[in-house]
């Protein structure tokens, strides 16, 4: 048998779409998706071809910005059991994943598909979570993960992760699980997310609700009875040259002028820095809300909160509050993220003035 293994094309639709039916009962991809997928998406279809027979593929998921690769579908035809194609795309699939820079293949399985645990397992992929519900017959799925370049050892912290129910409130989530971190048992909900919000919001930013500015955050913190730190790159009012209306912009700077006048008032620990402290923050027991653009991720310029769960030498962890369904993304793949180093310093500075900005919060 002359196997060879490439990457997909347009041309494999109709022998994509008859394996997926043949392969799986529930949760088909689509010949719109496979479309997708082969054209559009930031991913990467490998099929494995033999006699001008399809006889097998696999789907990897790229996450832009971060250095997570997500296994999201591999089907094998009948006719190639035994001759040890499943690993012989899993092997593709992790290489192309090395290619794109990604250091971490995440995946979803049944827990009744034994011979694909076996495979996973067999090539230390670890299980790290169950998903109740996922598939479309109400089964759950394991997730595993492996790291498919060995780095450095990294500690992430225990944080739960709250996904932000509006466009908005992407601060008021990472403060959430950052409280809950903190104090375990605290409870994550909707009510508080926006009443988070509220407290902390600048009123106009960009089109629509504004987003929550460093010193909204800091200070609901601090009420909430946090050791709050905030480190700003610069100071006075953020956010104004997102906004074109001077009536608008001249409410932004009352409200950060509200905001200075309680964080005077405040035990809130302000520092005017040149870099963010990351790794001290950490080392220390912090967890970081820390504000980027949002263009490294989504290419949107907007400005976005995250929550730093961990560094090492190669990268920096995060959660990331915001699961976009467009991109094929679940809750857990917006966990944990792992982005390198260098990726993260241009993330994390946002606007004309590559503003940086962190929300540091401690126990009391």
């Amino acid at each position: 048998m002359n196997l060879q293994l490439r990457t997909a094309t347009l041309d494999d639709l109709n022998a994509l779409v008859d394996l997926e039916g043949r392969c799986f009962e529930y949760d088909r991809l689509s010949r719109r998706n496979f479309q997708w997928m082969i054209n559009r998406a930031h991913a990467e279809l490998i099929v494995a071809e033999a006699d001008d027979n399809l006889l097998g593929y696999v789907l990897v998921l790229f996450h832009q910005g971060t250095s997570l690769a997500r296994l999201y579908s591999i089907a094998l035809d009948e006719r190639a059991r035994g001759i040890g194609l499943g690993q012989k795309l899993l092997d593709a699939a992790e290489t192309t994943a090395i290619e794109h820079d990604c250091a971490y293949m995440r995946l979803e399985v049944r827990p009744d598909n034994v011979g694909a645990i076996r495979l996973y397992e067999r090539n230390g992929y670890r299980p790290f979570a169950t998903v109740r519900d996922y598939y479309e017959d109400h089964s759950e799925a394991q997730r595993f993960e492996k790291r498919i370049r060995r780095l450095g050892n990294h500690a992430q912290a225990h944080v739960p992760y709250y996904r932000q129910t509006t466009d908005f409130t992407c601060g008021p989530a990472c403060l959430l699980m950052a409280m809950a971190a903190l104090s375990p048992g605290r409870a994550m909900e909707r009510r508080e997310e926006l009443r988070l919000w509220r407290e902390a919001t600048t009123i106009y930013m960009t089109a629509g609700h504004g987003g929550c500015s460093p010193q909204g955050l800091a200070l609901a913190a601090w009420r909430r009875g946090y050791r709050v730190r905030l480190e700003l790159t610069e100071d006075g009012p953020l956010f104004l040259d997102g906004v074109r209306s001077e009536e608008k912009r001249e409410v932004m700077r009352l409200v950060h002028e509200d905001f200075a006048d309680d964080l005077a008032q405040s035990q809130v620990e302000q520092l005017l820095v040149n870099q963010l402290n990351i790794v001290s923050a950490l080392d220390a027991g912090g967890l970081p809300l820390v504000l980027i653009s949002s263009y490294r991720l989504t290419r949107s310029k907007a400005p976005h909160w995250v929550l730093i769960t961990g560094c090492d030498e190669d990268f920096i962890y995060l959660h990331d509050p915001d699961v976009d369904h467009s991109q094929h993304r679940e809750p857990l793949d917006c966990q944990h993220i792992p982005v390198s180093h260098a990726e993260f310093d241009k993330m994390s500075r946002f606007g004309r003035s590559k503003l940086r900005a962190a929300v540091v919060l401690f126990k009391h």
